[in-house]
């Protein structure tokens, strides 16, 4: 499909439109928002990704060990992570509107609001949220990863005087980085490729500073109906997301032989 020139005159008879090779390619890059949608998906999704490492990393350390009400705190970090898509960016909406909750509480501290939904502070709007709706994933993986260490090197820091924070230093962490690189890697594909978070929150068309690369690809299908160029971005998305997939699983493949050993 992305190699023909389909749109709203030619999709009924899609067998027989003109084939056009890359022509679309040539378009979606050259003469659209697509490489500055390519950015604010990446860069957005590379930025809330790494706030919510640590947010999830430290979620995590405050609920491993046991005490009293640590199921309600659990259940009420997971709140993000289990509600819809839409129903965060409805949320985030109502909160972020220039009389909403967001700028009320920054006039109580004496800073000053704005658009949170439209102009340049809609792309720290989105990190923001992406974040808060992401960092949950990283929290269950990084938990996982602390309930599978194992208690003799607990003990063993602990027979060798070890405080808390190089316990932290060097046992904890060296052996979360498997869990949390994996969360980091599926947090980044997820953001990347989220299209319901910021249709909802931002509308369509979408603000120029949050056009990411999913609207964009369904305002070139679904509004100007054009299949074929929407198709190639569509690919190129693809590729893309495949791009920090295989870094992870060659990373993996090259750790394997060394786990091993």
């Amino acid at each position: 499909m992305s190699l023909l020139d389909l749109d709203q005159y030619t999709f009924r008879q899609w067998l027989s439109a003109p084939f056009v090779g890359a022509g679309n390619y040539v378009e979606a890059v050259g003469r659209t928002s697509l490489p500055h949608a390519i950015w604010v998906s990446g860069s957005a999704a590379v930025v809330a990704t790494l706030l919510a490492l640590p947010l999830g990393v430290a979620a995590a350390l405050t609920t491993h060990l046991p005490f009293r009400g640590r199921s309600l705190i659990r259940s009420l970090y997971l709140i993000p992570y289990v509600l819809p898509a839409f129903v965060v960016g409805t949320i985030w909406r109502i909160i972020l509107q220039p009389d909403g909750v967001a700028n009320q509480g920054l006039a109580t501290l004496g800073i000053a609001g704005g658009l949170w939904l439209n102009g340049p502070k809609s792309y720290l709007a989105l990190i923001v949220v992406q974040a808060w709706s992401g960092w949950p994933l990283v929290y269950l993986l990084a938990l996982a990863g602390l309930q599978g260490i194992d208690d003799s090197l607990h003990e063993a820091a602990a027979l060798d005087g070890a405080q808390w924070r190089a316990k932290l230093r060097h046992v904890i962490l060296p052996l979360l980085r498997p869990p949390v690189a994996l969360a980091a890697i599926i947090s980044l594909l997820h953001m990347v490729n989220s299209f319901t978070l910021p249709f909802v929150l931002f509308g369509v068309p979408s603000p120029h500073d949050v056009e990411v690369l999913p609207v964009l690809t369904y305002v070139e299908s679904f509004q100007n109906l054009r299949f074929g160029l929407s198709a190639a971005m569509a690919v190129i998305s693809l590729v893309l997301i495949l791009v920090p997939l295989l870094v992870y699983l060659r990373t993996v493949r090259l750790d394997a032989p060394e786990a091993a050993a």
